[in-house]
Formats: C-alpha cells, sequence, structure tokens
C-alpha cells in the first residue's frame, strides 16, 4: 500500500469514526425528545401527578410522594390505587435528560415543594422560565437547587423570582452566571424571605 492510499485511508476511517459520533448523538437527542413528549390524553387519564412522575422517571429523575420518606426511582415501581391518591411533593432531577419539551407535566402539580436540578445538562433559561409560571408551584414551592447546570444563565434565575414561597435556593458550579451580583440582588429584593447559598466561584 502506497503513502497515498494510505492517507486516504485514514481520511476515510476519520471521516466514518466522525460520522459514527453524530449518529450517535442525534440518536440521544432524538430519544430524550421523545421521553419528554407531552401526552395530554395520560395526563387526563391518570390525573398529573401519576404522569408527571412518569415523565420524570422515564427521563431518569426520581420524586418523592407526600407521606413517603423513600425516593422513588423505577418506573415500573410507582405506587398503584384510587386516581389522585399520591401527589408528588419533591423532584429530583440530577443527571436526567428532561428538558423543556416536557416541562407542561408540571402544569397540575399542587404539592410540590422541592426541586433538585443537579447536572441535568437540558435544563436552561426556558425551563426556569416555564417552571416559575406554572400558578401552582408559584405557591407550593420553597425550595430549590440549580447545580452544574450549564445552560443556565442569569436570565433564568432572575425568573425564579415568581415563585412568592421560595425560602431556600443553592446554587453551584453555574458558569452561565455572568452577573452575579445583579442577580442576587433581584432575586432577594423580590423574595425577601429567601436563604440564598451560593458556590459560583
Amino acid at each position: 500500500m502506497c503513502v497515498s492510499d494510505m492517507r486516504l485511508l485514514s481520511r476515510a476511517v476519520r471521516s466514518a469514526a466522525r460520522q459514527r459520533e453524530w449518529s450517535r448523538r442525534h440518536f440521544w437527542g432524538w430519544l430524550n425528545a421523545v421521553f419528554n413528549k407531552v401526552d395530554y390524553e395520560r395526563i387526563k387519564a391518570v390525573g398529573p401527578d401519576r404522569a408527571a412522575a412518569e415523565w420524570l422517571l422515564r427521563c431518569g429523575a426520581k420524586v418523592r410522594f407526600q407521606g413517603f420518606d423513600r425516593w422513588q426511582h423505577d418506573y415500573n415501581g410507582l405506587p398503584t390505587g384510587v386516581l389522585g391518591k399520591y401527589k408528588i411533593q419533591a423532584i429530583d432531577a440530577t443527571e436526567s435528560c428532561i428538558m423543556y419539551r416536557g416541562f407542561d407535566h408540571l402544569d397540575g402539580l399542587e404539592h410540590v415543594e422541592e426541586i433538585k436540578f443537579n447536572k441535568s445538562i437540558y435544563v436552561e433559561d426556558t425551563c426556569l422560565e416555564r417552571l416559575s409560571s406554572i400558578g401552582n408551584l408559584q405557591e407550593s414551592l420553597n425550595t430549590m437547587e440549580v447545580v452544574s447546570c450549564g445552560n443556565v444563565t442569569d436570565k433564568g434565575l432572575v425568573a425564579l423570582h415568581r415563585l412568592k414561597n421560595l425560602e431556600h435556593l443553592f446554587l453551584r458550579d453555574l458558569p452561565g452566571i455572568k452577573d452575579r451580583q445583579t442577580t442576587v440582588d433581584r432575586l432577594q429584593t423580590a423574595l425577601p424571605r429567601l436563604d440564598l447559598s451560593l458556590d459560583l466561584d
């Protein structure tokens, strides 16, 4: 095999490897979008809490129901029973694939007190803006954590000012935050009872 043939073969192998990597990413992006698709008929059939729990667990998150200490992470282990019996009290979306497309699942939830976004790579400003616009969550949510979500900027955090009962907010490792002091001032002015813990350096 001559040198020019080897170069040609080397280029072909590199091109195939890049194509395979793109295909793999495209597949996972497509699958995550499918997992986040909202089925409004399902919400009507099983109620908002059950439908939201199914969405969250399908995407790799966990939920805790009112009256339970244990986090539910097994989709097949979701409790059954009377429609509307189990109410989501807490959501832990650590390393999950939840994205804006699925946030309509949160609309009917009335008892969520705590949400954690930790290394949730698809969580971005539009997600926090959408979450903050949900009337039920404005009333019930009191504890929130946003950690290592690289797509969150000052704009998304400022939107949290609409969560009028938010008492505890923990922020860490958010490289998209550029105007830290202004963002903190706006949140604390809008939410005077807020205990804000920061680790953004």
